[in-house]
C-alpha cells in the first residue's frame, strides 16, 4: 500500500511541476493585451478560476494528502517493527572432542 501511495505522490510532484510552468503569469493576462494596467480587473475582484487553477488546486490537495500519508505511515512503522533484532540467548556449540585411544592388549 506504501509503495502505491509513493507512486501517486511522485506522480503529483511531476504533474504539479508540469502544471505550474505551464501556466501564465498575472501579467500576461487578457487584460494585459488591451493595454489594461490592471489585469485583475478584467473578470472582477476573484479574477480568472480557469482549468489550470482548479487542476493545480486539486494536484496540490492530493500532493499533501499523500505526503501527510507517507509520513504516518513511515514514523509509525518504526514503532511496530524493531530496526534492530533482538538478541536471542543461544547455547554455545559443544566443541567435538577427539576420541580417546583405545586401549587394547598385545
Amino acid at each position: 500500500m506504501t509503495i502505491v501511495i509513493g507512486i501517486i505522490h511522485v506522480i503529483m510532484a511531476i504533474g504539479l511541476i508540469l502544471i505550474v510552468l505551464l501556466q501564465t503569469g498575472r501579467g500576461s493576462d487578457i487584460g494585459a493585451a488591451f493595454g489594461g494596467g490592471s489585469s485583475q480587473t478584467l473578470f472582477g475582484s476573484s479574477g480568472s478560476s480557469g482549468f489550470m487553477t482548479k487542476l493545480t488546486t486539486i494536484g496540490a490537495v492530493v500532493f499533501m494528502v499523500t505526503s501527510l500519508v507517507l509520513a504516518y505511515t513511515y514514523s509509525h512503522k518504526g514503532s511496530t517493527v524493531r530496526a534492530v533484532p533482538a538478541q536471542t540467548e543461544q547455547s554455545a556449540p559443544v566443541p567435538a572432542q577427539p576420541a580417546a585411544p583405545q586401549q587394547g592388549t598385545k
